[in-house]
């Protein structure tokens, strides 16, 4: 006699969008997603017994991004950190380009899954930089700049005073905080001698 037929989805439920078609016989899912794959099993059953049939849904997709890249101003010697996180099957590779030209790993720049690391950056580093995620199935791409602040040591003209008036005994606070990239070395001096720590 005819068999009656059934779907399941071995170690899972059926998706909730699939139709079944022509007498049970065929299994739709439309629009496919990643957690639609798996194992599915078709049971047909008569009187005279029943024969089961596995096949196994493998579902392949385009990279797509998770984290992507933001412009960054660093101060020259800072380390930079950028993280390309993309998801896809198979599993995205990784590749970066800095002003359209590929990036190697050097003395100071290591690249490890998607991660680009430059170690005490200077002005040579500044640029567009390029993250590429692809499998088989396409690439994608993440752009952001890199700016590197450097600059002498400038003094602003609220620190600028010439002469402080204060009552012998009392604390006096004299500010030193130049704007410069890198971070400056300061130091005091009283005439032409060295200042030295104290108690005072």
């Amino acid at each position: 006699p005819v068999p009656t037929i059934s779907w399941r989805k071995v170690n899972g439920h059926n998706p909730s969008k699939a139709r079944l078609r022509k007498s049970q016989a065929v299994l739709e899912i439309p629009n496919v997603q990643l957690e639609d794959a798996g194992m599915y099993e078709c049971k047909a059953e008569n009187s005279r017994g029943r024969n089961v049939f596995r096949g196994q849904l493998q579902v392949y997709t385009y990279p797509h991004w998770v984290e992507k890249l933001n412009d960054t101003q660093l101060d020259s010697g800072d380390q930079l950190r950028w993280e390309c996180k993309a998801t896809g099957k198979p599993r995205p590779t990784y590749r970066w380009l800095k002003n359209g030209v590929p990036l190697w790993p050097q003395s100071r720049i290591d690249m490890v899954n998607g991660v680009l690391m430059i170690h005490s950056v200077n002005l040579s580093d500044a640029g567009m930089y390029q993250c590429l995620a692809e499998n088989k199935y396409g690439t994608i791409y993440a752009s952001a700049e890199l700016k590197i602040l450097a600059s002498a040591p400038v003094f602003p003209l609220n620190q600028r005073r010439k002469s402080i008036i204060v009552t012998k005994g009392q604390e006096v606070l004299i500010e030193c905080k130049p704007q410069a990239s890198p971070k400056p070395a300061i130091t005091w001096k009283k005439g032409d001698k060295a200042l030295r720590e104290s108690k005072r």
